[in-house]
């Protein structure tokens, strides 16, 4: 069978991981599709660069702003030289291009598998209480504000602490007002209004990762709850569990929205209420743990794009631990030297 060449990005396996190292040992574990990977990246410091035993080729890639030319230029140039056939987008800034192309990549022979653009705006943080009601579920107490005047009138009505943050990007919890106008002025000088002001829940801490087939129908969940997580909010260690009005509210979410594509939703459940937090259109940096315990998404979401049989939505067991690792990588200075000159390593 034909090799099947996939390019993803997010292979900055960092201290702030991107997805793509775990999606791509993900789509190496389905045997049956042949895939070689080629990792899509920013910086010739990305470890991904390095790990050929996962990434099989490596290539640094324009960012996709303006109008995308360069962009587009380049992964013409992969698919000529290289015949690029899928590609999985592992970042939310790059989503909007790719939405914007996948007709014209797919005209090209370049698949994709993504949401809508009015799916992808969906995780937008003022479109959340409209997610959170049509899932059955809550939604912090939150408000949307467009100046400093309804700023300081959210905090005194919401009280402190609260969470600060951008439309789309950036959270901070603060327990001061001073601290808490720092966080605004920050958000608005670097996107702009809206800001939003919401209640601190306390609780445990749940996400649940899925695939949605396009037409209503889930092509796989898993939940897990986080057990301890890093300086920057990553999860370190984690647990599968099977908390069931949570996976049901994630199933009534493809439903009610028929989305297309990886997603993952940030809850916090607290007696007995579950509370949305946020809404990532893409897969987490955690999406191995769903292939560990025998739900491969990325794998199964290239079968449903390419019209590959894809079996039943598999189970998976509760009371599976992940813990996540450090690990040191040696290898030789021309791979480095190529990436910055070349731009690619085979």
């Amino acid at each position: 069978m034909k090799a099947l060449h996939i390019g993803l990005s997010g292979i900055n396996a960092i201290d702030n991981p991107g997805p793509g190292i775990a999606v791509a040992r993900s789509l190496k574990e389905d045997r049956e599709l042949g895939a070689r990977i080629f990792g899509l990246a920013y910086d010739a410091l990305e470890p991904g660069i390095y790990m050929d035993w996962i990434v099989d080729r490596a290539f640094i890639m324009p960012y996709p702003s303006g109008d995308g030319a360069a962009y587009l230029e380049r992964l013409g140039y992969l698919q000529r030289e290289h015949g690029l056939d899928f590609l999985i987008p592992n970042f939310d800034a790059e989503l909007p291009f790719y939405v914007k192309h996948a007709e014209g990549l797919a005209g090209r022979g370049i698949r994709t598998f993504l949401p809508t653009m009015e799916q992808y705006r969906l995780r937008g943080k003022d479109r959340l209480d409209e997610v959170a009601e049509r899932m059955g579920i809550k939604l912090p107490r939150t408000r949307v504000v467009n100046s400093l005047e309804q700023f300081y009138e959210a905090i005194k009505e919401l009280g402190l602490p609260v969470m600060v943050k951008g439309a789309f990007y950036k959270a901070y919890r603060a327990h001061t007002t001073a601290e808490a106008t720092h966080h605004f002025h920050d958000l608005v000088a670097e996107w702009g209004y809206p800001v939003i002001v919401q209640q601190v829940v306390s609780g445990e801490e749940f996400n649940v990762i899925g695939l949605g087939d396009g037409e209503g129908g889930s092509l796989g969940l898993v939940g897990i709850k986080k057990i301890s997580v890093t300086a920057l909010g990553k999860i370190w260690t984690g647990v599968t569990i099977k908390h069931q009005a949570m996976l049901e509210a994630a199933e009534r979410f493809i439903r009610e929205y028929r989305w297309r594509g990886p997603f993952e939703l940030e809850c916090m459940a607290r007696n007995g209420d579950i509370f949305l937090i946020e809404v990532n259109p893409r897969f987490p940096a955690w999406a191995y743990f769903a292939t560990g315990v025998g739900v491969n998404l990325p794998a199964r979401m290239v079968r449903r794009a390419l019209g590959r049989d894809v079996p039943p939505a598999p189970d998976y067991a509760a009371g599976k631990l992940f813990v996540r690792y450090t690990y040191e990588l040696v290898t030789d200075m021309d791979k480095f030297q190529k990436a910055i000159t070349r731009g690619e390593i085979p």
